[in-house]
């Protein structure tokens, strides 16, 4: 499989909070003033690795090692602008941030609105792929009111200085790429092994702990009083807090994730 670590993590931008919320004009006009971006820099946290490549696999069942071949082929895919499906798919997650409002263009100064860093969302993409798109669509379409929440900071008293919600999104998907350790041939670890269980007992499994752990990560930041230079700290609380409930023995399904009841649909 491809590195998708880079040289120590993919950039990061951050977004001023604006009290009317995502308000605007015409969808086709220029969305400057809506939002103030500062420089990028912050590396992102899970790129780090915290443990050597020597580590112990653990033996997996048929059903549960041909669910891992299927979600690293998805992992594998990289984003391609040139490809129909993943136009398509991009278009499906306008629509699901914006319902009704018209999208100009793939290439559109309308994307810094949902906290991409720049007017393509592809270039975006490099430190997640596909997936993290498509982990977008499905948090999008799943639990519409915690996805709106969370673009549009409904909740809490939040920072001057936001997160930007897109990107934080793909930060998460290639952080629970490294959690879970789904790169190697066999998970190294218990909460990679704990996690092949329910993807065996359900396809949809990454996905489903996708949207949990970006509402886990919005918890813990507002918990945290966090601001734009907190993000890694966020994200390293997050990260303790999702293995520490992965190992709890009385969970049998990602539902009963004691975070699973921050979701609202």
């Amino acid at each position: 499989m491809d590195d998708r670590g880079g040289g120590g993590g993919g950039s990061f931008v951050a977004v001023r909070r604006i009290s009317q919320g995502l308000d605007r004009g015409n969808a086709c006009h220029s969305t400057s003033g809506s939002a103030a971006w500062l420089g990028r820099g912050l590396s992102c946290v899970c790129a780090q690795r915290r443990d050597s490549d020597a580590r112990p696999s653990f033996d997996l069942t048929a059903s549960q090692e041909e669910c891992l071949h299927r979600l690293q082929s998805r992992i594998d895919v990289a984003y391609d602008s040139s490809v129909p499906e993943h136009q398509e798919a991009l278009r499906a997650l306008w629509h699901a941030a914006f319902p009704g409002e018209e999208l100009c263009g793939l290439i559109s100064e309308q994307w810094k609105e949902m906290g991409w860093q720049g007017k393509d969302p592809s270039t975006d993409f490099r430190g997640g792929g596909f997936i993290s798109l498509e982990n977008l669509l499905y948090f999008g379409r799943n639990f519409p009111k915690s996805f709106q929440d969370l673009l549009r900071k409904k909740e809490g008293d939040r920072a001057m200085w936001e997160y930007p919600f897109a990107v934080a999104g793909v930060n998460i998907t290639f952080m629970l790429i490294q959690i879970l350790d789904l790169e190697a041939v066999k998970p190294r670890t218990l909460v990679g092994a704990t996690f092949l269980k329910f993807l065996a007992e359900n396809e949809a499994a990454f996905d489903l702990l996708y949207c949990i752990t970006f509402k886990l990560m919005d918890h813990q930041w507002l918990a945290m009083h966090a601001s734009y230079m907190d993000f890694n700290t966020v994200m390293k609380a997050t990260r303790r807090q999702l293995e520490r409930e992965l190992l709890q023995e009385d969970i049998a399904r990602l539902e009963d994730l004691p975070c699973y009841s921050l979701l609202t649909r």
